[in-house]
C-alpha cells in the first residue's frame, strides 16, 4: 500500500543536498514577509514545523529559543548545520508534523512554511500546530493555495496529479484548511507568483474546543 508519509521521508531526503540551490533565493523575501507579520513576544518560545534545511532561521529574533522539526534526518542534519553557521542555538528533532512530540500549548509561535501543501494531511498537522500553540500563540503560514472563493478547476487538478508527486499540491484552500482546525486568519497577503504563494498570520479561536 503506497505510504505518503514515507514518500515524503524519502524524496526530501533526496532533495537535501539541492534544496537549498532550488528553493532559497527564490523564496527569501516571501519568508521574510511572512515572519515579519507577527509580533515576537520577548524570548518567544518557536516552533518551525517541516524546518527543511533551517530558510527561516535568519528571520527568527536573536532572543527567541527555537524548536526546528522536519520527517527528513537528511533536512535535520542540514539545519543544524545552518544553526552552528548562524551561531544559533536550535534544538533540532527528526519528526512528523502530524505526530508532534511536544507537549500542549508549549510554543508562542509555530511557523509552518512549505509544508501544508506537502503533508498527505495537512488538516492533522494543522490539529497538531494548534494542540501545541499557547492561547495567546500565533500560527505563521507560508505555501501555495489555491483560491479560497472556488475549487480547483479541472485543469489545475490534472496537473497537480503530477506535482503532487514530484513535489506540492496546488489545489489545497487556506482558510477552510486553517479555520477548519480552530484558527483565526489574522493576516493573509500574497508573497510571490500573484496570490499562488501567500503568508497568513493566525490566532486559535477562543471558543475553539481544545480537548
Amino acid at each position: 500500500m503506497f505510504d505518503a508519509t514515507t514518500w515524503n521521508r524519502l524524496r526530501y531526503g533526496l532533495y537535501a543536498p539541492i534544496y537549498d540551490a532550488v528553493a532559497a533565493r527564490a523564496l527569501r523575501r516571501p519568508r521574510q514577509l511572512a515572519l515579519a507579520q507577527l509580533a515576537w513576544p520577548p524570548r518567544a518560545r518557536v516552533l518551525l514545523v517541516g524546518a527543511g534545511t533551517g530558510l527561516d532561521l535568519p528571520w527568527l529574533p536573536e532572543d527567541a529559543e527555537v524548536h526546528a522539526t522536519d520527517l527528513s534526518p537528511a533536512m535535520v542534519r542540514r539545519i543544524a548545520r545552518r544553526a552552528e553557521a548562524l551561531g544559533r542555538e536550535v534544538h533540532c528533532r527528526v519528526m512528523d508534523a502530524a505526530d508532534l512530540d511536544y507537549p500542549d500549548r508549549h510554543f508562542d509561535v509555530v511557523v509552518m512554511h512549505l509544508i501544508l501543501a506537502v503533508m498527505p494531511a495537512p488538516e492533522r498537522g494543522l490539529a497538531e500546530a494548534h494542540r501545541v500553540l499557547r492561547d495567546s500563540g500565533r500560527l505563521a503560514v507560508m505555501d501555495k493555495f489555491q483560491a479560497d472563493e472556488r475549487p480547483a478547476g479541472l485543469g489545475r487538478r490534472a496537473l497537480n496529479l503530477v506535482t503532487r508527486a514530484i513535489a506540492t499540491d496546488i489545489t489545497r484552500q487556506a482558510r477552510p484548511l486553517l479555520e477548519g482546525a480552530g484558527f483565526v486568519i489574522e493576516a493573509d497577503r500574497p508573497v510571490l507568483m500573484g496570490s499562488l504563494f501567500r503568508a497568513l498570520r493566525a490566532r486559535k479561536a477562543r471558543n475553539h474546543d481544545e480537548s
